[in-house]
């Protein structure tokens, strides 16, 4: 293991089980959203949670304005987080940003996992008509950016409420919105604007590890007809359909979302090769 990475991006181990899962939170979340799923699952698998440089109890002196300006240096937390716990055929979940980071991250290390599970996905939140639709114009994007610059509390507010999309749910909304809240407001902007303008549509089709997309109803994040242009364009991937409505079905609704996982899992088996730091 290589203590300093696992200090940087405040890495926890947790469960039993030969099997590894790795929990990856969305844009502006620490791993802590992650606790009514990934609970679900510690009784029979080991259970790794981190938090992005700059997000939750990171090392938040890490964080390199120049490194995080792209998704690529989010993808390198991901790598550094696997290698340094010599991890092999992780089931990799992923919320929202983070599929698509953990998809990339597979392009450099395939080894690494064996299943992607992604929820929430975009590889592209620009719409790019009329070849594709990705839900938003560059307008409304760049509207959120100054927001944050503005008021950035009237953002993190307006932001949780449009994720969730679910009225019924204000809690959600609310613990989403001190989240964003809790976060330095520049490393937050600087996640928003390589999250929000990435389009990594080409890499879809490289992509070799089985993929499940997990899509949720009325997501004005990342609608149903993105998930389905993923479905298209990834290899060995699988789409799924949620009741749960709005971004963050693993915090509204994880019941549901641990089902889906679990129908998933059980369909294609996972081969366990147990970790040096395990052994």
């Amino acid at each position: 293991m290589n203590p300093n990475i696992l200090n940087r991006n405040n890495v926890n181990i947790k469960g039993n089980g030969e099997q590894t899962m790795i929990f990856a939170p969305g844009f502006g979340c620490d791993q802590t959203v992650w606790k009514s799923v990934s609970e679900s699952f510690e009784s029979d698998n080991q259970i790794i949670l981190f938090d992005y440089v700059g997000m939750g109890k990171s090392d938040v002196k890490a964080f390199d304005p120049n490194k995080y300006s792209k998704l690529s240096g989010y993808v390198q937390d991901v790598i550094d987080v696997c290698s340094a716990l010599n991890l092999k055929n992780a089931i990799f979940v992923g919320h929202s940003v983070s599929g698509m980071i953990g998809l990339l991250a597979s392009l450099q290390h395939p080894e690494y996992f064996s299943r992607l599970i992604l929820i929430g996905p975009s590889p592209c939140y620009l719409n790019d008509l009329p070849e594709y639709f990705g839900g938003f114009e560059k307008e409304d994007l760049i509207g959120l950016i100054d927001m944050m610059d503005k008021n950035y509390i009237g953002w993190a507010t307006f932001f949780a409420s449009t994720v969730t999309n679910n009225p019924g749910r204000p809690d959600v909304a609310n613990e989403l919105e001190n989240r964003f809240c809790s976060t330095d407001p520049v490393i937050a902007r600087k996640f928003a604007e390589a999250c929000f303008f990435a389009d990594n549509r080409e890499d879809l089709p490289k992509v070799t590890v089985p993929s499940l997309i997990i899509q949720c109803s009325e997501d004005v994040i990342a609608p149903t007809v993105v998930g389905e242009y993923l479905s298209q364009h990834v290899p060995k991937s699988t789409i799924t359909y949620m009741k749960a409505a709005g971004h963050c079905p693993h915090m509204s609704h994880p019941e549901e979302t641990v089902q889906l996982i679990r129908d998933y899992l059980g369909k294609f088996p996972s081969k366990v090769v147990l970790s040096p730091a395990y052994e």
